[in-house]
């Protein structure tokens, strides 16, 4: 009986380990309309907490996982604190690479992120839209966690998340 309970324990234990260990997605990134309608990046990662790998992935709808044909990506580890920039113009000292057209595409679906990967703290701040939803933004309006909301709410959502 002892060797029964020891093995469903080590069971339990085994499966907390290792739900543990994926990050999870958080609703800590979001896109927002300037004042003239272009689309900015707002990154809100949780308190000091630093972040890495600031991505934009767009790919056509019909092609699931095909190829990204707008965006970009830096390799750039060690970023900390909040961030805003026009979407398609990541801030310079992360050297990011783009990849096809950098503006917002027709029957595109696009996934902006970047990851905090510290043990079972990891997350992954994304937030995944379509160039006709960030299209229909009006001037400080957000879209983040799959709606509109303003900027306080954003805030909100991305403090609460964390």
């Amino acid at each position: 009986m002892r060797h029964t309970g020891a093995v469903a324990v080590g069971i339990a234990g085994g499966m907390l380990l290792l739900s543990g260990c994926a990050a999870v997605d958080l609703p800590l990134a979001g896109v927002r309309a300037g004042a003239d309608g272009t689309p900015y990046a707002v990154f809100r990662p949780c308190g000091d907490d630093g972040y890495q790998g600031p991505h934009l992935d767009g790919r056509s709808r019909g092609d699931g996982e095909g190829p990204v044909t707008s965006g970009w990506e830096a390799k750039q580890e060690g970023l900390h604190g909040d961030a805003a920039f026009p979407l398609f113009d990541p801030p310079a000292k992360w050297r990011a690479r783009h990849r096809g057209k950098q503006e917002l595409l027709p029957r595109h679906h696009y996934v902006l992120g970047f990851g905090h990967y510290v043990g079972g703290d990891s997350y992954n701040g994304v937030v995944e839209f379509t160039g006709e939803q960030i299209a229909r933004l009006r001037p400080g309006q957000v879209w983040a966690d799959d709606r509109v909301m303003n900027l306080r709410a954003f805030e909100r959502l991305a403090a609460d998340a964390c």
